[in-house]
């Protein structure tokens, strides 16, 4: 699938989502928080819901958690517009209290359909609501942390929320270790796809 075709796929969702009336969170929502960044990005993240200011601006990730996942995404070597950010959940719940179970289960179709048109190497589950829904079970943080997971064809990274890291200060040295151990797989994978490149560029070049 095309880049351009992406966009236009992924805009097409973001108006089902803001038609969906599958759980009630839309009626107090303030904005959509449907997600954002490269449609071909290798690397996407999940979150588990917006938080105030996601809802205010409609855009995931954009308060101190943010700017913390921003500098973390930089760690690796990129922007956040190399990447691409959402939620398991497009509204914000009441007060940011937990998801409940059927509430993932009313958004989980766009979140799927979003990684299935973006289609990245890594997603990476920041926290154990996103981990529990990427993975299909639950998780112990405590163990699974930087840890990473093969799940249909592609990996899943877990590590903590940025906003979990900032509240328990003792978690933020645990978040960075495991953004390291996140460059070193994303490293890894861009080095193979190179490799593949030259390969394929070998081949041609052989044909003629």
């Amino acid at each position: 699938m095309e880049g351009l075709d992406k966009v236009r796929i992924l805009n097409e969702l973001l108006q089902e989502a803001e038609r969906c009336r599958n759980c009630p969170l839309w009626s107090e929502r303030t904005n959509l928080v449907f997600g954002e960044g490269n449609p071909n990005a290798v690397i996407m993240f999940v979150g588990e819901a917006p938080g105030f200011h996601e809802d205010q601006q409609g855009r995931p990730f954009v308060g101190i958690a943010g700017k913390l996942l921003t500098e973390l995404i930089e760690s690796l070597g990129l922007k956040r517009e190399d990447v691409y950010i959402a939620n398991v959940l497009k509204c914000r719940p009441p007060n940011n209290r937990d998801p409940l179970p059927e509430e993932i289960n009313a958004c989980y179709p766009f979140l799927k359909k979003q990684i299935e048109i973006i289609n990245p190497r890594i997603l990476c589950a920041l926290g154990r609501h996103a981990a529990y829904v990427l993975l299909g079970h639950t998780v112990n943080m405590n163990t699974s942390h930087g840890k990473y997971y093969q799940v249909d064809g592609r990996f899943v990274f877990v590590t903590y929320h940025p906003a979990a890291a900032l509240y328990h200060g003792k978690l933020l040295d645990g978040i960075k270790k495991d953004f390291s151990e996140l460059k070193k797989l994303y490293d890894e994978i861009i080095q193979q796809k190179e490799e593949q490149n030259k390969r394929e560029e070998k081949e041609q070049l052989s044909f003629w």
